[in-house]
């Protein structure tokens, strides 16, 4: 549970009011009955809680959660909530995602083809434009002289500068959004009188020179970098969002600031952050513990931050398929988002068909014994419990788990007690009706029987890989687990070009390889090639024969968190959950596995700027010319970024040479991908649109198009441009 600042129902009135000034915005009106904003102000503690809401503004979607009172209209409100139009608008644009659902308008968003009058684009603009009046009122209230009018002194008084400055700092980041996603766009701030009028638009330059000034005037008014209160704004979060400004300074006003970008970005990495030493620990129910490298999150809590967007949207979207929601801390899967071929290549750069290297099936129909016992309810009918004869020759083989010690049990030649076969001297021969043969201990048993000269053998089994693909090489095993509910073996094991085999009870007695290379095991068979070095999920099926195997390919890079069983690399169809590849990054669990407070809405808190980020920027920046940095430390910051992504291995460093423009932009796709950075990157990179990069279905083509460069902004919503005349459309509308 992560309440951060306490919001009482007082708000209502306050928020009710801050609508006035923006008269063309479709918000929600005015009620004349309510109490007027200086009365809420009254109260002391009113000023930290109307703060709360500001803060509230970028989680929530109205007054009470997670539907039934929206702030802004026009729209489900669910679909209107800040950070999921912001995730819509950087992440459904680009290659990291695509959506199966038609809701209205939704796909023209991956197809770069929407319009003017789209709703998705019209909720985020007056999203954004409703937090910065939220805040020009807070701003407005807390002024000195409306201070010195009320009596504020003492410790409150100091206290409202820091709230005051958290204010501004959260108006900074609304322009900041409303620059880059809209580019001129109505500017408003406390200084305008309350009332109905038209705002004025502002030049996208003159936008980034104020964001740039408003960020500077309150770098020294906010609480230093990490001594905050979790999840408000202090010195370090005005330094991310300069850094950011700078980075997307030619973009913005045609002008390069990368030497400002790194001055900003050293200011963050000297103020004593590190990066969390597990990378899946920053997106769990219990992020608030990656605050070391959390530099702003916006903050989810199931009991007291309810929305149908936010982290409840990323972690419910993308469950479906044969996914298991209960893995996520959910109750279901909205089976909505994937990602596309594009990013998988940047941690797979060799993939055409899939990670799956084999997927061993049998369809062969062999003749059996049944296999009753004490561990199954002494039932012949059962057929998930029997041995195979492969050759049809009298001699029947296969596995069988005993969770329990003395497990008893006796063979039957149909599934029935009319013929059958125990032991009467527990000598290994087999008698006619004969006494219970007993398997002293629990686990895993390769069990043999003779029909023609009526003896068994049965064999206790611990399994493991072995071979010049694994770390031990051919001289040590590495062990397998087996997980009764699945009737597998498995483990997950780095390897690197080779081969492998599977082999009991560390000994060559009793192993098995593929002769035919078809996924079916033969024992004593071929050594199984390995041919691309991965992380591989290695699944063994035994049971009855044919005994099978699976090898799933993961990555060295422990951020490549895909989710493949049933899922097709390639997108056929887009509104198919199935087609492309699902993403586990987000998660309600923590990091014991235990799912958050509530199953619908997650704990987990959204990470918007962090440290690795501020690494990939410094060096990109020091690659684009900035000054104050060095190419060696970049490399250096870089490698601390992959080191943790390859589970603290240097494996994954590059050199000097690889360090370029090229792979920065593929290097923030692995480290940041669904953190809503990827559009912003892709336009700075010139790659957004055009035909210079192209992913699967950008353009609505399957191969991708080139698109317009008219959709590196977005345009200003028709409703606001017919309702303020002194708006202007952004150029190709």
């Amino acid at each position: 549970m992560k309440r951060i600042l306490n919001i009482t129902i007082a708000l209502a009135a306050f928020m009710l009011l801050t609508t006035s000034c923006l008269k063309d915005l479709d918000t929600v009106p005015i009620d004349p009955d309510q109490m007027i904003s200086e009365n809420v102000f009254e109260d002391p503690a009113s000023y930290k809680q109307i703060l709360a809401k500001l803060y509230a503004g970028l989680a929530v979607t109205g007054q009470t959660g997670p539907s039934g009172n929206a702030d802004i209209s026009g729209i489900d409100e669910g679909f209107g909530q800040y950070h999921r139009m912001l995730w819509y608008h950087q992440e459904l644009t680009t290659d990291e995602a695509v959506i199966s659902w038609n809701d209205q308008t939704i796909k023209d968003f991956h197809w770069q083809t929407w319009g003017t009058t789209d709703v998705f684009i019209a909720a985020l603009y007056y999203r954004i434009f409703y937090q910065i009046s939220a805040v020009n009122e807070y701003i407005r209230e807390t002024s000195d002289s409306k201070l010195d009018d009320r009596g504020v002194t003492g410790q409150l008084r100091t206290d409202i500068g820091y709230f005051r400055a958290e204010a501004r700092w959260l108006r900074a980041l609304s322009y900041w959004h409303a620059l880059d996603h809209f580019a001129n766009v109505p500017f408003v701030t406390e200084d305008d009188a309350v009332g109905a009028f038209f705002p004025q638009q502002i030049k996208r330059a003159d936008l980034f020179k104020y964001v740039e000034d408003e960020l500077k005037a309150i770098e020294t008014l906010l609480v230093d970098a990490g001594v905050n209160e979790y999840a408000r704004a202090d010195k370090a979060a005005a330094w991310i969002l300069l850094a950011k400004l700078y980075l997307n300074a030619e973009v913005y006003n045609g002008t390069e600031r990368n030497t400002d970008c790194i001055t900003y970005c050293n200011k963050i990495i000297n103020a004593g952050y590190s990066l969390e030493p597990e990378y899946s620990y920053l997106f769990l129910a219990d992020n608030d513990l990656a605050r070391n490298e959390v530099i702003f999150p916006v903050a989810f809590d199931g009991a007291f931050t309810k929305t149908w967007g936010g982290t409840t949207f990323l972690v419910h979207a993308a469950v479906g398929g044969d996914m298991n929601p209960e893995e996520f801390g959910i109750d279901g899967g909205w089976g909505g988002t994937r990602t596309t071929k594009a990013l998988v290549q940047k941690f797979y750069p060799d993939i055409t068909e899939g990670l799956f290297s084999f997927n061993g099936r049998s369809d062969n129909d062999y003749p059996i014994l049944y296999v009753p016992g004490s561990y199954q309810g002494w039932d012949p009918s059962n057929t998930s419990t029997v041995i195979a004869s492969v050759n049809d020759d009298g001699n029947y083989e296969g596995y069988l788990h005993f969770a329990d010690v003395n497990t008893a049990f006796k063979f039957t030649t149909m599934p029935n007690w009319d013929y059958n076969w125990g032991d009467d001297d527990a000598d290994g021969t087999l008698d006619v009706g004969g006494a219970d043969i007993v398997a002293a201990d629990p686990g895993y048993y390769k069990i043999n029987v003779d029909t023609n000269g009526l003896t068994y053998t049965i064999e206790k089994t611990e399994w493991g890989v072995i071979g010049d693909a694994t770390e031990g090489g051919w001289d040590s095993d590495q062990d397998m687990e087996y997980d009764p509910e699945t009737g597998l073996w498995t483990a997950v094991l780095d390897l690197v070009a080779g081969n492998i085999k599977f082999r009991a009870n560390d000994d060559w007695a009793i192993n098995y390889g593929d002769d035919d290379a078809n996924g079916i095991l033969t024992e004593g068979g071929a050594d199984i090639p390995i041919t691309d070095a991965g992380t591989y999920t290695i699944s063994l099926k035994l049971g009855a024969p044919d005994y099978t195997y699976t090898l799933v390919r993961g990555s060295f890079d422990k951020r490549a968190m895909f989710f493949t069983e049933g899922q097709n690399l390639d997108i056929e169809d887009i509104g198919l959950f199935t087609d492309g590849y699902a993403i586990t990054k987000f998660k309600n669990v923590d990091r014991d596995g235990d799912a958050g407070i509530d199953l619908t809405h997650p704990d987990t808190d959204f990470p918007m700027f962090r440290l690795a980020d501020v690494y990939l920027m410094y060096a990109e920046a020091v690659l684009r010319g900035g000054q104050g940095g060095d190419q060696g430390t970049a490399l250096n910051y870089v490698n601390i970024v992959r080191e943790r992504a390859f589970g603290g291995s240097t494996d994954g460093h590059i050199t000097s040479d690889e360090l370029d423009l090229d792979f920065i932009i593929d290097e923030r796709a692995r480290e940041l991908y669904w953190e809503g950075h990827r559009r912003t990157d892709l336009v700075r990179f010139k790659q957004f649109t055009g035909g210079t990069y192209l992913w699967p279905w950008k353009g609505n083509l399957k191969e991708g198009r080139s698109t317009d460069s008219k959709y590196d902004l977005f345009p200003i919503p028709d409703s606001d441009i017919g309702a303020n005349p002194n708006l202007v459309q952004n150029p190709g509308y």
